[in-house]
Order: C-alpha cells, then structure tokens, then sequence
C-alpha cells in the first residue's frame, strides 16, 4: 500500500464510520499539527463551552493533544475525528467518554466543529455517524449529552437527532473557571433503532 500513515487516514482508509460527506477516525500522533491549528483558528468559537479542568491543561494546548491521543481508544472513552471525505480535512471532533459497562451501558458524548465549518450539516451527519458507532459498535443503551442553556446550536442539534431533555443539573460543569448549569438530554438505543429514517419518509 503506497502513502504514508497519515496520507492513507486522509482517503478514508482508516475511517471507522462512513456517511456521504464526513467520517469518523482515531487520531494519530501525524495529526497533531492540523489538530492544534484548527483548535485554536476555532479558539473564539469553541472556548464559551469548555470544560475547563482546575488542574489541567489548557484545552488549545499541545499537552491537550496529548491526552486526547492517550485517550482517543480504551475501555472507558473513544475519541474520534470528524473529516470531510475526499480531502480527509479534520473539522472536529466526536467524543464518547465516561463509559460505563454493567447494568448502565451508557456514555456521555461530546462533540465541537470548527467554527469556519459550521451551518453546513456536518455535525448532524458526524453525530448520526458517532450515535452509530456508541449503539451499533460499541452496543451500549444509553448516550447522554449535557448542554449549556444558551447553547442553542447544540440544543438544535441533539433535538434534531433524537435525543430527549431530562432536567436541568445546578453547576454540573466547571466551564471557563466558572461551575455551569447544564441540560441534560439523552437517547436509548429502543429510541435510536425507532427514530424517523430518510427513507422512510
């Protein structure tokens, strides 16, 4: 096979989930550099919604990256990268993370784009593709997504796709150094599996 790594994770070669115009992957230590550019060129954009750990590192810094890396494949989180098929750019990002196995079977999912890429669909599609991989692939029951109030793009987006809003948790998250409050909204694999399909319109 001809390329290297990183060549071959452009065509789509190591994609994990596949739609019309995105798809997911594992980042690798090549995506770095294009990882961090879009990051912070998205800096404005994306910082209103980090969590911001009190002893961890910046969210727009290499050490980010790193963890992110060490994370992206394990029992309790997949981290995956949102491209555009054809040119295999990197636009964002999809997160499952707080796995939990047993009688729970659910995660939490994060997700950001970048900010020059937003309005065009494709966080609806990466979702619907990342939505997959947690209940198809990873078989779990349950993904929860836990949302600013203000945050009406995000809120469009997972009502959109099928979640459903649980209740409002006080200060559940510390974001930008401050504890916010959060929607929770979430999705079982009973509602996945039922949820309206284009073709059945």
């Amino acid at each position: 096979m001809s390329g290297s790594p990183s060549d071959r994770a452009r065509n789509g070669r190591h994609a994990v989930m596949t739609g019309r115009e995105t798809y997911l992957r594992y980042p690798t230590r090549a995506d770095r550099g294009e990882y961090m550019a879009v990051r912070l060129d998205s800096r404005a954009h994306l910082e209103p919604w980090e969590a911001t750990p009190p002893n961890g590192p910046d969210p727009f810094s290499p050490e980010h990256f790193k963890g992110f890396l060490e994370t992206c494949n394990g029992h309790t989180s997949h981290r995956l990268l949102v491209c555009l098929g054809g040119s295999g750019e990197i636009i964002g990002q999809i997160g499952l993370g707080g796995i939990l196995r047993g009688p729970f079977e659910s995660c939490f999912v994060g997700y950001w784009l970048a900010a020059h890429r937003t309005g065009r669909g494709y966080m609806s599609e990466a979702m619907g593709l990342g939505l997959a991989f947690a209940f198809d692939r990873l078989a779990l029951h349950r993904v929860e997504a836990n949302i600013m109030p203000e945050n009406d793009r995000s809120k469009a987006l997972v009502g959109r796709l099928g979640f459903r809003f649980e209740g409002l948790a006080r200060r559940y998250l510390r974001i930008n150094g401050r504890w916010r409050d959060h929607e929770h909204w979430a999705m079982t694999v009973e509602e996945w599996r039922a949820r309206p399909r284009p073709d059945d319109a």
